[in-house]
């Protein structure tokens, strides 16, 4: 009897089902508790802030009756358009001051490239108040440079705009590096050989080829300026903005319903943003082929002096501003004694807390760094190198893409709605020094969720398939090969996570409590009081220490990179 031949056709509509395994149902486990975690952490205090700006004072749904109040206020209104104005303008100078910056850092022969670029990059080291107090001994009434300002105050629209842009301007800065670093030298000589002007190359060679990191950077520094809060809370005087009144409805009238309103107009413009940014990501094409020829500088003297002139002026800014913090912590009595002291720096004997809100920041950093790049990271390794279950990995990436989207002070007030509802098992936590945790962790997870993805996709997918054709459980391969391999990003999220857990002020304004009060919270509430010299002393502190721990970053990549080296010579 013959046996029974089935067509070829037929056999290749058969899909053979992988066997599922013990490790694959712990591997669905665990990204389902990431899962939840991002739920819990993320998306339903996101949605207790909007039912509550639907609610009025006695829980009831009222629809858009807040909005219409709001907008029917013209005090409102007026912070609403002003948020817009200060951070257009903030946005537009930025950009072009680092515009100028980077193509002098990529596309000409100045020295000191990497001198300039490690100044550039300092603000990220600073709570965004610093430069607020800065402002003030430089162009305050009683400032170094206050005749510069021709009688205009410093306290409103231009110190707003001056200190976001000292703010803003790394962030920017990193991006249109990053897109001008990528050119083909041969669009420009083809342009050189038809006898095209420097100008019209500029303009049809260079600005289109980084057109898309231009959009990127410009909404990036406009959603930064429009949802910061230091600044405009030290230096925005009577001018008021939506940062500042989501501050002042919540602390200063227990007005919960009109903050969420403004939580949520702070939110959408951010969303726009994030959807936009994404929008030109996908429409980006790549600027080097196979066959391309990277560029490299040629040295034109005269645009050499005059780039290095400008970006000697902006750096100096840069130092100027950070110095003026510095010296102002140092001053005896600003300005009638310019005598150095340290007694600013004995924050118990001038009327704060002591030394307890920097322990505590200190506390939070480790903890915010340690759990925050043990969940990011191991997250990552799941959604990236698991196995199956491909529309829940693919819905856990959407969800770590959405903090990117929620600014800071935000995810602070609806912190407070979820956490500190009666109702809800977890707002033991509320209070202490875990929701804290918690919050900043889930404020910065996009960014170090993306740091992780991007070193796990260098890594080869075959060292799983071995490892699994081997029947080597995950954990080993992931422990003793994928940890090691990517050890250099897994250091870059954990002081990522440190440094901004020390200088974040605006994702814990509302979160902190008489125990966990932290160094750049009690910056703000000291120069509050009127001691600006101990505000900036506590912010240099914070400086200080975020540059120890890059430094020692460094030391222990550079260490890192040795090894590896070593090895690989082996």
């Amino acid at each position: 009897m013959s046996e029974l031949a089935i067509p070829a056709d037929v056999m290749a509509t058969v899909r053979v089902r992988p066997k599922v395994t013990r490790e694959d149902w712990l591997v669905r486990l665990c990204l389902l508790l990431l899962g939840a975690y991002l739920v819990v952490t993320l998306v339903l205090p996101l949605y207790v802030l909007l039912a509550k700006s639907l609610q009025d004072k006695d829980g009831q749904f009222v629809g858009l009756a807040n909005f219409a109040r709001y907008f029917a206020d013209p005090a409102m209104l007026q912070s609403f358009g002003n948020t817009v104005y200060v951070s257009a303008l903030g946005t537009i100078i930025t950009l072009t001051l680092a515009f100028l910056y980077a193509y002098a850092l990529t596309r000409t022969c100045i020295r000191g490239r990497g001198l300039f670029r490690a100044i550039a990059l300092v603000p990220l080291l600073a709570p965004s108040l610093l430069p607020g107090l800065a402002l003030v001994y430089l162009f305050g009434n009683q400032g170094v440079f206050k005749a510069a300002l021709f009688g205009h105050e410093i306290y409103g629209p231009i110190g707003i705009v001056m200190g976001e842009v000292f703010f803003a301007f790394p962030h920017a800065l990193i991006i249109l590096v990053t897109a001008l670093s990528v050119a083909d030298a041969r669009l420009y000589e083809a342009a050189e050989a038809l006898r095209a002007r420097p100008l019209r190359i500029f303009l049809t060679v260079t600005l289109p080829g980084c057109r898309y990191g231009l959009v990127s950077a410009g909404l990036v520094v406009f959603t930064l300026i429009f949802t910061d809060f230091g600044v405009p809370k030290v230096i925005g005087g009577s001018y008021n903005v939506l940062a500042t009144d989501v501050y002042r409805q919540v602390i200063g009238q227990f007005n919960f319903q009109m903050g969420a309103v403004v939580g949520l107009l702070l939110l959408l413009p951010a969303l726009i943003s994030f959807a936009a940014d994404r929008i030109v990501q996908r429409k980006q094409v790549a600027l080097l082929s196979a066959r391309a020829v990277p560029l490299q500088p040629k040295p034109r003297l005269l645009i050499d002096r005059m780039f290095f002139c400008a970006v000697t002026v902006m750096a100096g800014f840069l130092l100027l501003v950070l110095g003026m913090a510095l010296f102002g912590s140092f001053a005896k009595l600003w300005p009638y004694n310019l005598s150095l002291t340290l007694k600013w720096y004995d924050f118990g004997r001038v009327g704060t807390d002591g030394w307890g809100p920097y322990f505590n920041s200190l506390k939070m950093a480790a903890a915010v760094s340690a759990i925050g790049t043990t969940i990011v990271f191991c997250g990552a390794y799941l959604v990236e190198k698991s196995r199956g279950a491909g529309r829940l990995r693919a819905g856990l990436h959407l969800l770590a893409m959405i903090p990117l989207a929620v600014p800071g002070i935000v995810l602070g007030l609806a912190y407070i709605f979820f956490f500190n509802a009666p109702g809800n098992p977890l707002n033991v936590i509320y209070g202490t020094m875990a929701i804290l945790v918690v919050n900043t962790i889930c404020h910065f997870y996009t960014v170090s969720h993306l740091t992780a993805v991007t070193a796990l996709k260098q890594v080869d997918a075959e060292f799983e398939s071995v490892a699994a054709s081997l029947k080597v459980p995950l954990y080993r391969t992931f422990w003793q090969v994928t940890v090691p391999i990517c050890l250099p990003a897994i250091l870059d999220i954990a002081i990522y996570y440190f440094v901004n857990a020390m200088t974040t002020v605006s994702a814990v304004i509302f979160l902190y409590s008489a125990n966990t009060k932290l160094m750049s919270i009690n910056a703000i509430n000291t120069d509050d009081a009127g001691n600006t010299a101990t505000a900036c002393a506590m912010g240099m502190t914070i400086v200080v220490t975020s540059a120890v721990l890059k430094g020692i970053q460094t030391l222990l990549a550079r260490g890192i990179e040795r090894r590896t080296q070593a090895w690989r010579k082996r």
